[in-house]
């Protein structure tokens, strides 16, 4: 089974906010949902009738994520006479290189993360994505790959908790037991923990790759007995509400989340937290063609970013959305410049060439 991804995550909170009858202002407060009720545009719907364009058929991992691409990308791109039908089956890696494999790909666009490129490109299951048709002046740079273009951001970041720490600690406080005694949270993936461990360490933000893997362990190992460590967003958000760690890493969304509801005891900042794209990522021999990057090109305006920022909490990947973020959601939105400059970013080429080793030592090493 494949680890939960951030796409994931992102529609498993607003799911459960849902159920838990949360107001649509503190959905905002939160920078999650504000609107819940899902929207399915089905598999089923694909042959309805024919189209001048291809159809193209955008994968995301379901639930609440079907409305909020809905408004945010579908509907602006019909207005330009294209199509897209969304999946919610989940985007998940297997399921890519199986159809590549069998030649039965039946997806154009896929919700991924820099894992899908490390995993996935070394086996030319990826096609590369057309920057002719893509705008680069509409991203940052860093994040324009080869196989994959940024669709939006998030952050890892450290959380504590305020009844037990007053002041806010630093990154290398949370390696500091003597100072603030207490279990700390890792994820049980080696992305963004070896940057934040290094960062801790004294090594600087431009000068993290490629990363000292032995180092990061070293540093991990000084504390690793009062570690505990969450496979899900689910169970990073309940360690830390439930009281069972003073101090977490975790995903940005779910930290805007606990700060809400135990009305600020659990506090976050984005300073030395990690900077990630999600990415739109096309699979080889997808049945759209070239109509998958005019859909990309379309997903660029800032307008529908915005709106996936107030529906799920992940911030634009385009800089020209930045002046429209509303003021209520910009203290939490990871790519505001303010909260970007004080972070480090991903380097996708590294985990390229190392995911795989790397990830697989990290699990020996945190069980050992």
């Amino acid at each position: 089974m494949e680890k939960q991804t951030f796409a994931e995550d992102c529609q498993e909170i607003v799911s459960e906010l849902t159920q838990k009858g949360v107001s649509r202002r503190d959905m905002l407060r939160a920078a999650l949902a504000i609107g819940i009720a899902p929207a399915a545009l089905t598999a089923g719907s694909r042959t309805a009738m024919a189209q001048a364009r291809k159809e193209v058929v955008l994968v995301n991992f379901g639930g609440v994520a079907m409305k909020a691409f809905d408004e945010a990308f579908v509907q602006p791109f019909a207005q330009h006479g294209g199509r897209i039908v969304l999946d919610g089956s989940g985007a998940l890696n297997g399921k890519i290189l199986t159809m590549v494999k069998s030649g039965h790909v039946t997806w154009d666009i896929c919700d991924a993360g820099i894992t899908t490129l490390a995993e996935l490109g070394p086996q030319n299951a990826l096609e590369k994505i057309d920057y002719s048709i893509v705008d680069k002046s509409k991203l940052l740079t860093e994040f324009a790959y080869e196989e994959g273009v940024v669709n939006y951001m998030f952050s890892t970041v450290m959380a504590w908790d305020t009844s037990k720490i007053k002041e806010e600690p630093t990154l290398a406080d949370f390696f500091d037991l003597k100072k603030y005694p207490g279990r700390r949270m890792m994820r049980k993936d080696s992305q963004a923990m070896l940057e934040m461990a290094l960062l801790a360490d004294g090594v600087p933000m431009d000068k993290l790759y490629p990363l000292d893997v032995k180092r990061a362990f070293d540093k991990i190992g000084t504390i690793k007995k009062d570690i505990l460590f969450w496979n899900s967003g689910s169970e990073s958000q309940s360690l830390m509400r439930d009281g069972e760690c003073v101090m977490g890493l975790l995903w940005h969304t779910r930290a805007n989340v606990l700060r809400s509801e135990t009305n600020d005891r659990i506090n976050y900042t984005f300073k030395n937290g990690l900077l990630q794209p999600g990415l739109w990522v096309v699979p080889k021999g997808n049945p759209a063609g070239k109509e998958a990057f005019t859909a990309i090109a379309s997903m660029q305006q800032p307008e529908g970013q915005v709106k996936l920022l107030a529906a799920m909490g992940n911030g634009p990947a385009n800089p020209a959305a930045q002046s429209l973020v509303p003021a209520e959601l910009r203290a939490m939105n990871p790519a505001s410049p303010a909260n970007a400059a004080v972070q480090a970013k991903i380097d996708a080429n590294w985990y390229k060439a190392n995911h795989s080793k790397t990830f697989q030592a990290y699990l020996d090493f945190i069980s050992s």
